[in-house]
């Protein structure tokens, strides 16, 4: 009797132990999940992360996209705008270059219009042929002599202009070079011009000079053009 009471008190003890235990884990469970309410897991993929952070400035800037149409009106604004300066700058171009040629035009007219020198022009004329100093000027140690020439016959004409004779008014013959004269001056042709240049230190205490001209090869034509004045 006394083995079964001690084998009874022993199986009422291990049962008031695992009920103990049951209702302590269920309490301690209830306890858990009351304090991990709105607890959640965090979201470890990143698509997800860039996802809302890109959602969460849009929404701190107030970022606005733009529709397809409202870009291109833009962009074509734009450059019509380019073009129509780039049409302005051009017009003024053209505009400034229109105006440098009227300018370029107007002077030979400004030229012609220039006064003569005192006691110029000096012309001969010979058979159609005309010869015409028309200014003296000293420049760069040279004495300067603007000549025209001009064929009005009906035959052209040749000169070799080493034939061209210069002396004073002593009759002291005096080197000069000539440049621009043609070598032939056609029948009935246009105007030419040229220089005559004479040096300087020739020029001592004369006042005046004669320019002698030939044709070349006959000698049948003769220019002479006295009395140019040439005192400083």
């Amino acid at each position: 009797m006394k083995l079964n009471s001690t084998v009874l008190l022993t199986l009422i003890l291990l049962t008031l132990m695992l009920g103990a235990g049951s209702v302590s884990g269920f309490l301690g469970f209830n306890l858990g999940s009351s304090a991990l309410k709105g607890v959640t897991t965090p979201d470890g993929r990143p698509t997800t992360k860039f996802a809302s952070s890109k959602a969460t400035s849009a929404q701190q800037g107030g970022l606005t996209l733009l529709k397809e149409a409202e870009i291109l009106k833009i962009v074509k604004s734009r450059i019509e705008g380019k073009s129509k300066a780039t049409k302005s700058e051009k017009l003024d171009e053209d505009e400034e270059e229109i105006n440098n040629k009227s300018k370029a035009k107007e002077k030979p007219q400004e030229v012609a219009e220039e006064k003569p020198q005192p006691g110029f022009p000096v012309n001969t004329e010979n058979e159609g042929v005309t010869l015409s100093v028309q200014s003296a000027r000293y420049s760069g140690g040279d004495l300067l002599l603007k000549v025209k020439m001009q064929n009005k016959g009906a035959d052209s004409v040749r000169f070799l202009y080493s034939f061209l004779d210069v002396t004073d008014e002593k009759g002291r013959t005096l080197s000069a070079i000539t440049e621009g004269l043609p070598s032939e001056l056609p029948a009935n042709g246009s105007t030419f011009s040229g220089t005559v240049s004479i040096p300087t230190a020739l020029l001592d205490d004369v006042k005046k000079i004669s320019l002698a001209l030939t044709d070349y090869p006959a000698q049948k034509l003769k220019l002479q053009v006295s009395d140019i004045p040439v005192e400083r």
